[in-house]
């Protein structure tokens, strides 16, 4: 008798037949159980016939995945996968075109089981659909049943890549570089192709070397989001396999093509959202292309390199006079230009190449400086010559910063990081700038310029607040709205408060976040010194103009903040009674007067109740201990019990 742990039951059917309900015993021979089953419908050659599963994917069973069946399963009797095969062999050398596109259709169907594949790969049947593809005579709907079977086959990696033809691949790529083909045939050829440049680097060459990328970018302009993916992938397919010097080349032959407007325009700005697949592909492409500043950020600068020497100097002549430098002595040169490096904010201002040795963010420190210096050169003289003109304990150093600022900037762009193969978090920001990592530079030094500014920071803050951002979990306090607010697209504007950068950036700026509406652009910075008031139930603006409309429980929950440029007022209404006073709270203390709401007097109430019983405690000389009391020793026995049944007299 088989043990009930290998008994499993099951139903199986058949077409023109009642099904049978078995308990299949796992013990027994696959073949052995086929044939009962056979013999109960009166059918001959059970070794012709095998289960399948009827529901979900059809997978044929066999003695290696049999004990995945489990109660409950419905199982069906189908054609061996052997007689399978070679039916559909036969089937797709008939000269009846009827049966040649049914026999294909059907064979794309059934090759995405190994071991269906198993048998038809050996009767050499990819082959047979190599030269059908070689031949190009078929109809459309045939050739796209062709090319989907040989890609089902060839996923099972039972043939290599590498035995291809190069009139298989060519007739292949041509199917992609043509214009009026159907887009199913160009979806599956880009999907081979795909396969193919990822499986070795000849093939890559040899696809790189046929492929017309005028095209394939093309392709990204479609509005089939299906064959946008594919041609997306194939196209990071490339540029992953691609060696150093063939990356850089795809790369500046993509910027030359405007790929990154293609992309923004009508991939991430499209009527549609973006699938899973195409977010993927979208986080490759910015990582591979952000791991391009790799070296420069593993560089040190090196002092006897006359190009980052310039550049360096570069920095200090771009904002500092220097008509008269060529009539100066050496030696007051060398003075000059230190005292005018330790004005930017340099640690060893008599040789400032060695605040750029550390690694990361090496020369790519200089590079964001000198971007910053060169592209918005008013913004970076103001910079400068503001902190030059300010007490040295409150000059906010410019080099320094930088130097600080790019690495958390690396760590949170994560350069030199290789993509993950289940990643999909992009930043739609990075298709709408050619210069990412600089122009996020540009935005954060002078917000933190103008945050160092309204805090009257000093060197203090900096090695306290500064220094240690790039250990923190949430490092930049001062990218808010710009970065990570625009990157949550579709946008919740409550959800922003909720943003743990956003929150430590509360701590440090004196600006209140508004929002119009729920898009991105929509937010707005309040200055709290421009704030007049903070008015509340049937003093607010929107309360008296809807005066009679109102009930009791809005002119509880009103609120409204005035201004004194034109008047103008910000108006809310808060959820809960909770929420208002938590909300009115904050803004008092923020404008630096009392708070007065009732959930502060209740807590002052408590505190203040709890401080008069310790202090009546006091009063009776009854001493409170610094220490906790010890915990007194166990009793001799435990037979005792309270009866709670007893009223107590």
């Amino acid at each position: 008798m088989p043990q009930q742990k290998d008994i499993v039951k099951i139903a199986i059917q058949m077409p023109g037949a009642y099904p049978q309900l078995i308990q299949l015993d796992q013990k027994k021979p696959l073949s052995a159980v086929i044939k009962e089953v056979c013999d109960k419908w009166n059918l001959s050659g059970p070794e012709n016939f095998a289960l399948q599963y009827a529901d979900g994917v059809q997978t044929y069973i066999t003695e290696s995945n049999r004990l995945d069946i489990k109660n409950g399963s419905i199982l069906r009797l189908t054609k061996a996968p052997g007689r399978c095969a070679e039916d559909l062999y036969k089937g797709i050398q008939s000269s009846d075109p009827g049966v040649r596109c049914e026999s294909l259709k059907e064979l794309a169907a059934v090759s995405t089981d190994i071991t269906f594949a198993q048998e038809f790969i050996s009767r050499d049947g990819h082959s047979l659909l190599v030269q059908i593809v070689e031949d190009a005579n078929e109809v459309p709907m045939v050739m796209l049943h062709t090319l989907t079977a040989f890609m089902e086959l060839m996923d099972h990696g039972i043939v290599s890549w590498e035995n291809l033809s190069s009139v298989f691949i060519k007739k292949v790529v041509s199917f992609v570089n043509g214009k009026l083909l159907d887009a199913s045939i160009q979806q599956v050829s880009l999907d081979i192709m795909e396969s193919m440049v990822l499986s070795s680097s000849s093939l890559f060459h040899q696809i790189r070397k046929e492929i017309t990328l005028d095209q394939l970018i093309s392709h990204l302009q479609v509005s089939n989001q299906l064959l946008q993916t594919k041609a997306m992938a194939l196209l990071m397919a490339l540029l992953q396999t691609a060696g150093e010097t063939d990356r850089q080349d795809l790369f500046a032959f993509l910027e030359k093509k405007n790929l990154r407007q293609y992309i923004y325009k009508n991939i991430i700005h499209s009527s549609g959202s973006v699938g899973d697949e195409m977010a993927h592909h979208l986080y490759v492409l910015q990582s591979v292309r952000l791991n391009l500043l790799e070296p420069r950020m593993k560089t040190p600068l090196d002092s006897f390199n006359q190009e980052q020497r310039e550049a360096l100097h570069s920095l200090r002549q771009a904002v500092f006079e220097t008509e008269s430098e060529g009539s100066l002595s050496n030696e007051r040169r060398r003075s000059l230009c230190a005292k005018e490096f330790k004005k930017l904010g340099f640690s060893n201002n008599s040789n400032p190449g060695q605040d750029l040795g550390r690694t990361p963010p090496g020369l790519l420190a200089l590079d964001t400086m000198t971007y910053f210096a060169s592209r918005y050169p008013d913004a970076y003289s103001r910079f400068v010559l503001e902190n030059s003109s300010r007490e040295d304990k409150h000059e906010c150093p410019f080099a320094r910063s930088s130097i600080q600022l790019t690495l958390i900037l690396c760590e949170i762009l994560r350069i030199g990081e290789p993509p993950s193969e289940t990643g999909s978090n992009y930043h739609p920001i990075f298709f709408a700038q050619d210069r990412l990592l600089e122009e996020l530079f540009c935005i954060c030094i002078q917000l933190l310029n103008k945050t160092w500014k309204e805090m009257r920071a000093t060197q203090e803050d900096f090695d306290k607040r500064i220094l240690p951002l790039d250990k923190r979990p949430t490092t930049c306090f001062f990218l808010t709205k710009r970065f990570w607010v625009i990157n949550r697209w579709p946008f919740d504007p409550l959800g922003w408060y909720e943003c743990p950068a956003f929150c430590l950036w509360r701590q440090f700026s004196p600006t209140i976040p508004v929002a119009r509406g729920s898009e991105p652009q929509s937010f707005y910075e309040v200055p709290v010194a421009d704030i007049k008031a903070l008015l509340t139930g049937k003093d607010c603006p929107h309360m008296k103009e809807n005066k009679g409309k109102q009930t009791k429980e809005m002119l509880d929950l009103a609120f409204s903040i005035t201004y004194d440029v034109e008047e103008y007022s910000l108006n809310f209404i808060a959820s809960s009674r909770t929420d208002f006073c938590l909300w009115t709270d904050g803004l008092n203390v923020l404008l630096g007067k009392e708070m007065s709401s009732e959930a502060m007097r209740s807590e002052l109430e408590i505190l203040l109740s709890m401080e008069i019983k310790l202090r009546l405690l006091d009063l009776e000389n009854v001493p409170i201990p610094d220490t906790a009391p010890p915990i007194p020793k166990p009793p001799s026995n435990f037979n005792f019990c309270y009866d709670f049944s007893q009223t107590e007299q």
